[in-house]
């Protein structure tokens, strides 16, 4: 099964299996609604696509499901890496557990540090809420590659240009159908999204 956004990044990993950890029940929880809402899963050509992450604790450190991992019908810790330290310069990130982490942990990443309030980001695909945000100025820019440091800067960009700190979603103009919500908590990620979707109709 591949993952529609492939690894670009150099990555290290300690190559454990991932223990429980704090949050899992929550972020596996959003990750089966994502699924039946059509926002997470594997395409006919049997890409994968989608992803969740979660905060750990106050650190930039976070858990985020594994590249390849959205057309499983059941999740495990070990299905998930936890991304320890990352360069955006160097196109590289630590991570922990067996699994490589998201194509889009450079996304992920660069909410997180951008934002101390936000705990959880998801990542997932829906081509009508996607072209209403571009529409809307709210998406990075289209010739600016998915799972790249370009697309770590310019998610920076629109924390900094625009009001997406407080519409907590935007869509991925240079990954067409990818979207990207975020909050405090994921129940909150998962209402932006439902709301942002509801809208888009």
């Amino acid at each position: 099964m591949r993952e529609t956004g492939a690894i670009k990044f150099a990555h290290e990993s300690s190559g454990h299996a991932l223990a429980a950890f704090p949050g899992f029940e929550a972020l596996d929880a959003a990750r089966e609604e994502l699924r039946r809402m059509g926002l997470l899963g594997v395409e006919e050509s049997g890409i994968a696509f989608g992803n969740v992450s979660l905060r750990d604790g106050m650190t930039d450190s976070f858990y985020i499901t594994g590249s390849g991992t959205g057309g499983l019908s059941a999740l495990t810790p070990q299905d998930c890496a936890k991304v320890v330290a990352y360069d955006f310069e160097r196109n590289w990130l630590r991570c922990e557990g067996r699994v490589i982490a998201s194509a889009e942990s450079f996304t992920h990443a660069a909410i997180y540090a951008m934002d101390p309030q936000v705990r959880a980001v998801i990542h997932g695909h829906n081509h009508a809420l996607w072209r209403g945000l571009v529409e809307r100025s709210l998406s990075t820019r289209p010739d600016v590659p998915y799972g790249t440091p370009e697309v770590a800067r310019e998610v920076q960009r629109l924390f900094r240009e625009t009001n997406v700190r407080t519409k907590k979603i935007f869509a991925m103009a240079g990954h067409e159908a990818g979207i990207v919500a975020f909050g405090p908590d994921l129940r909150h990620a998962l209402d932006v999204l439902i709301a942002a979707g509801t809208l888009s109709r």
